[in-house]
């Protein structure tokens, strides 16, 4: 069976890792391409392939590690807290109240234990430092809209060097964790706000625009991006999302731009 017509235009992004294949005008079956050549498989336009503004969740997407998850472990109730974090991200419970149930959790905790994490485990997902770098480079405009908190995002920002950060910030009372969260919570449609309101006040369309994610309170933001990629992302998010990448690293959305290695700056 012919999955694809043959393309009009062959070019290597990078030999043996990435390529686009242009044509004239197809209907592409994705799945079954995907399926046909086990790799990462994005489709679009190619007059708006160019993005001006990324805007990027940032537990498990931007770093390996789930923040809560790892403040959880330290308190004692790493089992119980993780357990929580993978029914919100599946989109199976609601966000806020899995939120708040889970910084109750944490109530007593040692406000330095976000000190030493970010010292010790929390580490940048591949390619994450190359994307944010060679983005900027190019002009664009680095974004991160996380359901975290924000002492991990401001690091994060800093890290990647991106031009701002928005999440949730925890109630610290005596120097340690109070077990509760300041309202309201910065969840799905705190993400959504955040995509538009930069996008507004930098004069962009939502062609320009790249949302990437991983879980259930990324959806509405992914959506409304040109481009929304799920990476590695939760079944019903890789499922509803434009895009996705399951087998590269970050840098892949650097190649669904059309930049090819050659030009990616940092490491």
């Amino acid at each position: 069976m012919q999955i694809l017509p043959a393309p009009a235009t062959l070019r290597w992004l990078q030999p043996g890792e990435a390529a686009d294949l242009i044509f004239e005008a197809a209907s592409v079956d994705r799945e079954a391409l995907r399926e046909a050549v086990e790799a990462d498989v994005i489709l679009q336009p190619l007059a708006t392939r160019d993005k001006k503004l990324i805007v990027a969740d940032m537990d498990s997407t931007l770093i390996g590690q789930e923040c809560i998850d790892e403040l959880a472990e330290i308190a004692g109730v790493g089992e119980r807290v993780a357990d929580i974090t993978e029914r919100a991200m599946r989109g199976e419970l609601d966000f806020a109240g899995a939120l708040r149930e889970r910084v109750g959790l944490l109530k007593g905790l040692d406000a330095g234990a976000i000190d030493w994490l970010l010292a010790e485990r929390i580490t940048l997902n591949p390619g994450a430092r190359t994307l944010a770098a060679t983005f900027r480079a190019r002009g664009g405009y680095f974004a991160i809209a996380s359901g975290g908190f924000d002492p991990f995002t401001g690091a994060v920002a800093d890290w990647l060097g991106a031009d701002e950060h928005r999440a949730n910030s925890l109630i610290i009372e005596g120097g340690r964790l109070a077990g509760r969260v300041e309202e309201p919570i910065h969840g799905a449609e705190a993400k959504l706000r955040a995509l538009r309101d930069i996008r507004g006040r930098l004069g962009l369309p939502a062609s320009a625009v790249l949302g990437i994610g991983d879980g259930a309170n990324d959806l509405p933001m992914l959506g409304e991006a040109g481009l929304g990629v799920a990476y590695r992302a939760k079944p019903k998010v890789a499922a509803a999302a434009h895009a996705r990448i399951d087998h590269g690293d970050l840098t892949a959305l650097l190649f669904a731009m059309g930049i090819g290695r050659g030009e990616f700056v940092g490491g």
